[in-house]
């Protein structure tokens, strides 16, 4: 692996040569992560014109959470307690005769801006911008590998739960059991906190679990996803508690499907961001649920449960081979519930099958 990070070091260290900067400062964890292979806590990374080095408050745990570092990245561990590493990144950037040093504006605060500038005066900071975000966007097979595994693991924790009894059971229990089973079948942990919402919370998209009980007749909806080497997916599903659904439950939770499979039906390289979010939304809106659809449809996933890119009405961009994305459609209806079904997919050529579906988990209307 140290060779993949060496290359993805190198693409930054080409682009920046090309804007005319010698060295990157690269402080978001995430983007650390994917160019060092681990992110410890409050480490940064020195992106030189001969040299990186990984400046570190502390020395690295080696916990696996954390990641795995490239054993070929240098590290440095400050002295001092209490030391930013990205000031002192600029104090070695200067040292090293750096004139132009671009920097990732969007992540630092201006206090910490500030202080960089401090410590080199003379060292001009530039914007790096979203640059290693957008060179996140297109996975290689071992992400994609990570990405399937942590699909898996969160199959598995869903499946589970459903063979369990559920009636008289609070959300919040259903959502701390769901994220224990992630961890014993093998996660880091969950990638977000689990949502469990049942009655009339049902299909509310980052619905907060609370201490409702399931209660027969409940629309019960469940998101979640497995953080597994970094990396992170997302399910949602939608059952209903009881032995037959009600009418108005099968209608909304059809069109619902519905919306979702023509919007994953439409994953394909070219295809535009805002097209994937209009397939689904045009069979939603001519239902008359237009005002209770979710402002965007999905977004990318990777080190990080919301990437680049977003599929959205406004969203600018096409789809790329090794995109992973989720696709997700809900409607709810206040004061009576609604659905949600979403699924972890990575963009495929035609010819090699098109659309791969991580979450496998069934989206038939189950009835718990």
């Amino acid at each position: 692996m140290s060779q993949v990070y060496a290359a993805r070091r190198g693409r930054l260290r080409d682009r920046c040569a090309a804007a005319g900067t010698a060295a990157a400062l690269v402080s978001r964890p995430a983007n650390v992560r994917y160019l060092a292979g681990g992110s410890p806590p409050g480490a940064v990374l020195l992106i030189g014109a001969d040299d990186d080095v990984l400046v570190c408050p502390r020395p690295p745990t080696g916990d696996l959470v954390e990641g795995r570092l490239d054993e070929d990245l240098r590290q440095v561990v400050l002295q001092a307690s209490g030391g930013d590493p990205a000031v002192a990144a600029c104090d070695f950037a200067r040292k090293a005769g750096t004139e132009t040093l671009a920097v990732e504006e969007h992540h630092l605060s201006v206090a910490r801006y500030r202080a960089m500038g401090s410590v080199a005066p003379r060292l001009r900071l530039a914007d790096l911008g979203r640059a290693i975000e957008q060179e996140r966007i297109v996975k290689d097979e071992d992400e994609i590998t990570c990405l399937r595994i942590a699909a898996e693991i969160t199959d598995q924790a869903l499946g589970e739960l459903l063979e369990s009894i559920l009636v008289g059971r609070t959300e919040r229990h259903l959502a701390l059991e769901l994220e224990r089973r992630l961890v014993d079948h093998g996660a880091d942990g969950p990638a977000f906190p689990t949502s469990v919402a049942t009655g009339p919370h049902a299909g509310r998209g980052g619905h907060r679990p609370s201490d409702r009980r399931v209660e027969e007749g409940d629309f019960l909806s469940v998101c979640l996803g497995a953080n597994y080497r970094g990396y992170r997916c997302e399910i949602g599903r939608t059952f209903v508690i009881g032995t037959s659904p009600a009418d108005w439950q099968i209608e909304l939770y059809d069109l619902v499907f519905a919306a979702q499979r023509a919007a994953r039906e439409t994953l394909a390289p070219g295809t535009a961001y805002r097209d994937v979010d209009r397939a689904a939304r045009q069979i939603l809106d001519a239902a008359g649920y237009g005002d209770a659809i979710a402002p965007f449809l999905g977004h990318g996933v990777g080190l990080e449960i919301e990437e680049d890119p977003q599929l959205a009405p406004a969203a600018m961009g096409k789809l790329d081979a090794c995109v992973p994305v989720t696709v997700e459609p809900g409607v709810h209806l206040p004061g009576r519930g609604g659905v949600r079904i979403d699924d972890t997919l990575v963009v495929r050529q035609e010819a090699d099958g098109g659309p791969e579906l991580l979450t496998i988990t069934t989206k038939e209307l189950l009835a718990l």
